[in-house]
């Protein structure tokens, strides 16, 4: 059956308005809209921060990570659309709505997002302060509490406060990114004159300031600023005083024609921390004609505003979590080292040569990628290493790993993305420092991102070269590695090999890869590939054999890819997905989408992983499935603008671990999950008598590494079923 005409949907499928925006006749019928799917995103992120089955500091750390996303969704999404209508760019997206539409809807549902957070904080407050966990006002101590900070305002604040001047003698300073400043209008004692005084608070000092004592009792900068005034503003009375904040233009854009990469960025950075400010906080005290004020000198067309009747700049809450209270946090989780390598003494290669591995982090230890890297650069066999590099993080093994390489003599080449959002900076200097180093550093594409997370080493051996390939699904990053669900794919096989080192030969010497074997990758054939293994799934359905697609992905957000799911789901086709994120694909509508399932898992650790399977005309999927993963999301750039791989698992036994216990825990899980519904709110799934945690699954039974043999015992690793899902009623 075909895809049918919009105009054969249910038109009451329009959403109202109630924040996620007024669809168009067409568009909207078919697709959610993409920054209104991320606030929802977010909203889940929030939800956890409201979850009584997590300790009390780490719904905190999710209040605040829900602020740190706001933030940078207005940074680089809401900037952007701010920057078309401008330009007066009228171009509609997917779901049919133009900029200044989707500007509107945005400001809706980001507002009651804001009004959300303001209430969970205030709840939360309440419960930490339960727990001897105090957010005070100044007022609220006691006299010797008064009495230290008034010190320490002397000693560690007031010397790197600097007062401005609000007058026609002194232009409206610049203000930084994301920084907090006040404004006082004050009076002079003297003679009753009154001045206008700006006080931007230096981003070194501590959002919260932890006084001494048993009990963890803060106060914030702000507060303690205003309270102690009389320091900062001697023989002046505060007539009011309150707090604004600012967010601006952080995108970067490349330009086609930059004759240097590295110099651009360099110059870009300086830059974006002079973008337009796109949104201005300002806190519940600030007087109407400061307000009037900060809109003159801050606000252009199309930036935002908001009044907050809270706590300004939500995402510092992470300072609190900080606080040394184990009884209020996660249990801690140790990764297990896995058991494969050490079965071989630890020797990477010996166990890589003796069987594909896969490892599955954070539940197994991201180590294991910094010492696959860390022998190549002593073994003395090791004669080449390639690295690609897109998130690194500030403290990088990885990177002493290759330093080591090349200063021992190894050829060694490493791809930089200089590209990557808010780590261009840290980029620039890892690539110099390899540079130096003697490694041959490569940046890639000027008008792609290279995505792709792969590393090779070629080893000379007895029989001759052999080349050793990983395979991620995320960055090579130690920090994320330990919060982010990933899986890390280590293989000798000649085929993966040859496809690794054509894909390296692309980005490093633009030479186009020909007759690939294993991967596709994109720009160049993902796309088509993907297309065609969903065709299949039709093709077996129309000759009545069974179809089955699962994914799971951060986003899906490509209307060509979603028109072929909706084509998929009509031809009767079974279709679960797993979307963290932000998906733009509507479930469950009759004649669209009957058989497709969507669902969001949002809990202890940020599932990041990209696995997609294929029934292959078989009745149950672990019976001959084809099963890929990749470094890519289901959207436009990571199709159509990047470089990334897809690698099909054709070792039975990792094709195995991954199929019948990665992806099924993922679908079957009711304790952290949500379902997307045809209307774009999602319902978090009702826990069954027997719930499942599929965090704590991982974190309780064995390592994948170690699940081919022990999956065949019947006292060993519990067998996951699909059976155990519970079905939408």
């Amino acid at each position: 059956m075909d895809t049918p005409a919009p105009e054969s949907l249910d038109a009451n499928l329009s959403l109202e308005d109630n924040g996620i925006g007024a669809f168009s006749e067409d568009g909207g019928k078919r697709y959610f809209n993409r920054e209104i799917s991320w606030l929802g995103f977010n909203e889940r992120v929030i939800e956890e921060a409201e979850n009584s089955a997590h300790p009390l500091l780490e719904r905190l750390r999710f209040l605040s990570i829900s602020g740190n996303n706001l933030d940078e969704f207005y940074m680089v999404r809401f900037a952007g659309l701010v920057g078309q209508y401008r330009q007066k760019i009228e171009e509609r997206s997917a779901d049919g709505l133009t900029p200044t539409q989707q500007l509107e809807a945005i400001a809706i549902r980001a507002d009651a997002l804001i009004e959300h957070q303001q209430q969970v904080w205030s709840a939360l407050s309440k419960s930490l302060a339960k727990q001897d966990i105090f957010v005070s006002a100044v007022a609220e101590l006691s006299d010797s509490s008064k009495t230290w900070l008034r010190q320490h305002f002397l000693d560690q604040i007031f010397p790197v406060l600097t007062p401005q001047a609000l007058d026609p003698a002194h232009p409206f300073p610049f203000i930084p990114n994301k920084g907090l400043s006040l404004v006082f209008d004050l009076v002079r004692q003297s003679d009753k004159l009154g001045i206008r005084e700006l006080v931007m608070i230096p981003s070194g000092l501590p959002r919260f300031i932890r006084l001494p004592g048993e009990s963890a009792t803060y106060v914030s900068v702000e507060t303690t600023i205003q309270e102690f005034s009389d320091i900062l503003f001697p023989g002046y009375s505060v007539i009011s005083s309150g707090l604004f904040r600012v967010i601006r233009d952080s995108d970067i854009e490349v330009e086609e024609e930059a004759e240097d990469l590295v110099r651009y960025f360099r110059s870009a950075i300086k830059r974006r921390r002079r973008g337009d400010v796109i949104r201005l906080e300002m806190g519940p005290k600030l007087a109407e004609p400061v307000v009037a004020m900060l809109r003159e000198n801050l606000l252009h067309d199309g930036a935002t505003e908001s009044r907050i009747n809270g706590l300004v700049g939500v995402g510092d809450l992470d300072i609190l979590v900080d606080e040394d209270r184990p009884d209020l946090k996660f249990t801690p989780y140790s990764p297990r080292f896995p058991e494969r390598i050490r079965d071989h003494g630890g020797d990477c290669f010996a166990a890589i040569r003796d069987k594909d591995i896969l490892v599955h982090h954070p539940y197994e230890s991201f180590e294991v990628v910094i010492e696959f890297l860390r022998q190549a650069a002593v073994d003395p066999d090791v004669v080449a290493i390639k690295q690609t590099l897109y998130r690194a993080g500030k403290q990088s093994a990885i990177i002493r790993a290759l330093i080591d390489a090349a200063e021992a003599g190894k050829s060694v080449t490493a791809i930089v993305e200089l590209k990557a959002r808010f780590d261009e900076e840290q980029n620039l200097l890892w690539a110099s420092a390899l540079e130096r180093a003697g490694v041959q550093v490569v940046y890639g594409f000027i008008e792609w991102k290279t995505h792709a997370k792969i590393s090779m080493v070629v080893r000379k051996e007895q029989e001759g070269y052999r080349t050793y390939c990983h395979f991620g699904t995320g960055n090579y990053h130690p920090v994320t590695a330990k919060i982010y669900t990933d899986l890390s794919f280590f293989t000798a096989d000649p085929r993966a090999a040859r496809d690794a080192a054509q894909l390296f030969n692309y980005i490093t010497g633009y030479v186009e890869p020909k007759e690939l074997e294993l991967i596709s990758m994109s720009p160049r054939n993902m796309r088509k590939d993907l297309m065609g293994l969903i065709d299949q799934e039709i093709a077996n359905v129309r000759a009545g054999q069974p179809g089955m697609v699962w994914a799971k992905m951060n986003s899906l957000v490509d209307p060509a890819l979603i028109e072929k799911l909706y084509q998929a789901s009509n031809a009767g086709v079974e279709i679960d997905l797993v979307v963290r994120g932000i998906c733009c694909l509507r479930p469950d509508v009759p004649g669209l989408s009957d058989h497709i399932r969507v669902k969001s898992v949002v809990g202890r650790f940020l599932e990041h992983s990209r696995i997609w399977a294929f029934g292959n005309g078989k009745e149950l999927p672990n019976d001959g499935a084809q099963l890929y993963i990749s470094s890519a999301d289901w959207m436009p750039r990571n199709l159509d603008r990047r470089v990334e791989y897809m690698l099909p698992i054709t070792n039975k036994t990792v094709h195995d671990q991954i199929l019948d216990q990665v992806m099924v825990a993922n679908l079957i899980d009711d304790e952290q999950s949500w379902e997307l519904n045809a209307d774009g709110s999602y319902t978090r799934v009702e826990p069954s008598d027997k719930p499942f945690n599929l965090h704590r699954y991982f974190m309780t039974n064995p390592s994948l590494s170690g699940r081919g043999k022990a999956l065949k015992k019947s006292n060993a690793v519990p067998r996951l079923s699909l059976r155990r899902r519970k079905k939408k009623a």
